[in-house]
């Protein structure tokens, strides 16, 4: 993180989104306060929809033309504009409140929102060009954070001045909006300095887009066709934008009825703690956000979706059992952390693999089929209330969508679920520490060849990788019932001492295809802590392949309970963790002999030793 805020203009980057959030959760609040005041029960889970679903329709309507905007023009000066169109709205806004006009109020909601629709594309898409990929999960999940402590501080700020300022005496909602009508001047102000920041932060769009704009192709669904297009042409970048449209969906429909239910059935009437319970969700986000960015250390780890997913659904599920309001707040807490870990590798993955030049069109395309999944639950649920369904039907219906979600993403990344569980697992009781990770090429053959020191050295060596690892193992323990699938959908190679020729082969049409494979030159665990011997069967391997070795050396984990030493050593580490440090050499080439190879990872050690 402190390399993250050293790059210059992260700071008014991260407070115009903190203000951009703050002001548009601020006046959202009033509303939403107004029509919990006023109305009970059905009419009150419908208007609260319906206010909801005027700030999804501009995402909606200006899919198109927000991500042209942001594609075709730099992304500063958009949010910049964007930002003093703000200013405008919450001057009309603050004037409705005086006046008393609640349906003035409320159609400009629809306009504030209209105004962040041609924002959000652009102050997404500025992460990747700002922060680069390195720091992309990084910056995601301080965007998330600080979002997230936007609309927490907006909630509780904008509900407890709400309170303050109303008093019993109100009979309709032109009285509340009276009331509270000089907090608009807090929006207003609000804008005023996110303009400020937003026109301190400088272009980073490395070339002029050429793209042009026709409103007839606009109006005859020509671009709306072919964007999508663009946005489906990766299955990854769909299906993640799905994903998100899911959770969002479900998050509306729970924030949309949390209301009538803790007015119903928990018997509370304060806004403060209705909004408050929802706000404790943003604290959780920002634990949430926190994780993700640092099981995201080395790369985009989507292994963590499936395991958030199945976390939300479970919060959704037990939300209709709570029976307290403490209940209500840790449930609310949990959900917010499992939607930290599910938004932010989401969302880094989606930039990772957008191409720049329609990076713009893909954000904006993930806010529209965001808010398509948003409009329509919401419409459902309006009709559901209309017709008096139990609320609590509505968090069960929550839950089986939920999980549905979350078995497609354990299928789809599975293979990453499973990593994610050995890292974390392992993470309980080893500190890693990975030195040359930067010497890994990003694509191309690679053969991984390291000491064997423990039962897990094949999984340690994996976890800076982005890159599935394939890698050779005794074929009795590949046969092993209960662990036969995951070897297989590790791509592991069997190898046993007579047909140890078909195991090298296999390997070697791996390399040639281009993929990552390790072996152990000393064929077993060490007995001493020491390297042994090395053995010639991995030039089996190379032939004529293109490609490079990647020596690495394990250290620390000699004398854990999972090497072979009859000792137990404590390694360097805090009082409950052992240290255990990786350190990969530099690319040598394929054909290197076995001496020069023994030399590279002795040299290796000798760093490990002195550090």
């Amino acid at each position: 993180m402190k390399k993250l805020f050293a790059i210059k203009g992260i700071i008014y980057y991260t407070a115009a989104l903190f203000l951009n959030a703050f002001t548009d959760l601020g006046h959202k609040i009033i509303i939403q306060n107004t029509i919990f005041k006023i109305y009970d029960g059905s009419e009150q889970i419908v208007l609260t929809a319906i206010v909801n679903a005027m700030i999804l329709l501009p995402f909606i309507l200006l899919f198109t033309p927000s991500g042209y905007l942001s594609d075709k023009f730099p992304k500063n000066i958009i949010m910049k504009y964007s930002a003093l169109f703000a200013v405008f709205i919450t001057l009309g806004i603050t004037f409705s409140y005086y006046m008393g006009w609640f349906l003035a109020a409320f159609f400009l909601t629809f306009l504030l929102a209209l105004q962040s629709a041609l924002y959000s594309p652009a102050k997404y898409g500025y992460i990747k060009e700002l922060v680069g990929i390195k720091f992309l999960t990084a910056g995601n999940a301080l965007v998330q954070a600080t979002t997230t402590v936007a609309i927490l501080g907006g909630i509780i700020f904008y509900t407890i001045l709400f309170e303050i300022n109303i008093t019993s005496a109100f009979s309709s909602e032109a009285d509340i909006l009276k009331m509270v009508a000089p907090l608009g001047w807090l929006l207003v102000i609000g804008s005023i300095i996110e303009f400020v920041f937003t026109c301190r932060l400088e272009n980073k769009m490395i070339f002029q887009s050429k793209i042009s704009f026709d409103i007839k192709k606009y109006v005859s669904g020509y671009y709306l066709r072919k964007n999508l297009m663009i946005v489906r042409r990766k299955r990854d970048i769909i299906e993640s934008i799905l994903a998100l449209s899911v959770f969002w969906s479900i998050s509306q429909v729970v924030l949309a009825i949390f209301g009538a239910y803790a007015k119903d059935t928990l018997h509370i009437d304060n806004t403060i703690y209705v909004q408050g319970a929802m706000a404790l969700a943003g604290i959780g986000i920002i634990i949430g956000s926190v994780l993700a960015s640092k099981f995201s250390k080395y790369y985009v780890n989507i292994g963590m979706v499936p395991v958030s997913a199945f976390g939300l659904s479970m919060m959704v599920l037990l939300l209709p059992f709570s029976s307290s309001f403490l209940e209500v707040i840790v449930l609310f807490m949990f959900f917010g952390v499992f939607a930290g870990l599910f938004i932010v590798p989401l969302n880094a993955y989606i930039q990772e693999l957008s191409p720049r030049v329609h990076l713009g069109t893909i954000l904006a395309g993930n806010n529209f089929i965001q808010n398509i999944f948003m409009f329509f639950f919401l419409a459902l649920t309006t009709v559901f209330a209309y017709f008096g369904m139990d609320v609590e039907m509505l968090f069960y219906i929550m839950f089986f969508v939920g999980l549905v979600m979350a078995v497609y993403m354990l299928r789809r990344h599975i293979i990453m679920f499973f990593w994610f569980i050995f890292e974390s697992v392992l993470g309980l009781r080893y500190k890693f520490k990975f030195i040359g990770v930067e010497n890994i090429p990003q694509d191309g053959a690679i053969l991984f060849m390291g000491n064997h020191i423990s039962w897990i050295d094949w999984i340690i060596m994996q976890f800076p990788i982005k890159r599935r690892v394939a890698f050779m193992m005794e074929r009795d323990i590949y046969h092993w019932r209960l662990f036969h699938k995951l070897w297989q959908l590790g791509n592991a190679i069997p190898l046993s001492v007579k047909a140890s020729k078909d195991a090298f082969l296999e390997a070697r049409r791996r390399i040639a295809e281009g993929r990552c494979v390790v072996i152990f030159p000393e064929g077993q665990i060490s007995y001493t802590g020491e390297m042994g011997e090395f053995y010639r069967g991995y030039e089996l391997i190379a032939g004529k392949s293109e490609g490079v070795i990647i020596p690495y050396y394990i250290g620390g984990m000699w004398g854990s309970v999972l090497s072979r030493s009859k000792e137990r050593h404590k390694e360097k580490g805090s009082l409950f963790k052992r240290e255990v440090t990786v350190i990969y050499g530099k690319p040598i080439a394929l054909n290197t002999k076995v001496e020069e190879i023994k030399k590279e990872l002795h040299i290796l050690k000798e760093k490990y030793e002195a550090k």
